[in-house]
């Protein structure tokens, strides 16, 4: 792995104009550390249930890291839509412009920062308006197999695959407070999360694709280094940045769906309990055994955190509750096919069965289907 790039991440004859699909506390708080407008790199927000606190006051920011600021966006749009109908300023004000009033801006980076539901929506679809020759897009989302969607849909498009370790939170709308962390990783993406057998790419434009998402990505890591001062964001190669995905999935695929199918536990309740941890033990230990299969590199996760040592850090996040199970307690959709339906289908395509995370899929996916059923029952009845 590398850090930053050499290259100068912008200046007067070079503007770099950047939007984020998701305004949640991931989304903004890395969007205010690309922001820097002195060096004419200007960062937009696309946001939906904060938009008006956001359009009015900007984001302000409690910041472990960086301590307390308000960051500004070039513009902020309520939709895609909007978005495309406006041109942005060369100024920081925020604007809610009227469409047609004047040439819609071309966007170096359009950064994906929403809730992974490819069962759900084809956000591929959704940011297409937003897509130019010069765009590379990027996505900071969990799980994965993330990326197949927006390579169908954008076979030419540069895209850079990145994964975050960062404790934030939206306390209110437009409030957004950093608890620990700030490590984004970054790679370039052509196919090597697909779990089809021919993505119909030739080499030499897969080859072309993989330097240009290469030379993206990291001069989207410059920026956040030396502008933003996020001294680890971590570049690495294609295999390299799928590898960090998988190793974190250990800790998704494991957590997460237990979580919601034991009825309710947090993290470090799940670890205590003997049958409990020795299952989350098992599916961790599944994704490890799998992994240079699946990644077609021997010991793809040397170094990196086994599980007992996970389990061992767990023990400590007394309180907690995965993102899935708080999804779930608030009734909102799962990230059930990034989580465990993707890895299941690229292990199998692969020749690779997973059955701990096939049973773990099949159970909760069915268990979201029966509910929903029944909510649609409810609102059916008079």
């Amino acid at each position: 792995m590398t850090k930053t790039a050499a290259s100068p991440p912008g200046d007067a004859s070079s503007p770099v104009n950047i939007v984020f699909v998701g305004a949640g506390a991931v989304g903004c708080f890395y969007a205010s550390r690309l922001h820097h407008p002195a060096h004419n790199i200007n960062v937009s927000l696309i946001a939906r249930s904060n938009y008006s606190a956001i359009a009015s006051h900007g984001v302000k920011l409690q910041t472990h890291t960086f301590g307390d600021y308000t960051f500004t966006p070039a513009s902020v749009f309520p939709s895609v839509a909007a978005a495309v109908a406006s041109a942005l300023p060369g100024s920081t004000e925020v604007l809610d412009r009227q469409p047609g009033a004047g040439k819609s801006v071309e966007w170096d980076y359009v950064v994906v920062t929403t809730k992974a539901l490819p069962d759900r929506t084809d956000d591929s679809e959704l940011i297409a308006p937003l897509i130019s020759p010069r765009t590379a897009i990027v996505l900071v989302q969990n799980g994965v197999g993330v990326e197949e969607q927006y390579r169908r849909r954008f076979p030419r498009t540069p895209i850079v695959s990145a994964v975050t370790v960062i404790s934030a939170e939206q306390i209110a709308q437009g409030v957004v407070r950093q608890n620990r962390w700030t490590r984004i990783h970054m790679g370039p993406y052509t196919d090597s999360a697909s779990h089809r057998n021919d993505t119909g790419t030739a080499k030499g434009d897969l080859e072309a694709l993989q330097r240009e998402s290469t030379e993206k990505t990291r001069r989207l890591a410059d920026i956040f280094a030396r502008l933003g001062g996020v001294r680890d964001a971590e570049v690495t190669d294609e295999i390299g940045l799928q590898t960090i995905r998988w190793h974190k999935l250990c800790i998704n695929a494991a957590m997460n769906p237990s979580a919601v199918l034991c009825g309710g536990l947090g993290n470090a309740d799940m670890v205590l309990d003997p049958e409990l941890r020795a299952h989350l033990a098992g599916v961790m230990r599944e994704i490890w055994d799998a992994a240079p299969r699946i990644l077609g590199r021997e010991e793809p996760f040397k170094g990196l955190a086994d599980a007992e040592k996970i389990l061992r850090s767990t023990e400590r996040n007394v309180g907690s509750k995965p993102s899935m199970l708080l999804d779930w307690e608030a009734g909102r959709p799962l990230e059930i096919e990034v989580i465990l339906g993707n890895p299941v289908r690229i292990a199998r395509a692969r020749g690779v069965e997973l059955p701990r995370m096939q049973s773990l899929y099949a159970l909760l996916r069915s268990a979201q289907r029966l509910r929903e059923a029944r909510k649609g029952d409810a609102k059916g009845k008079l």
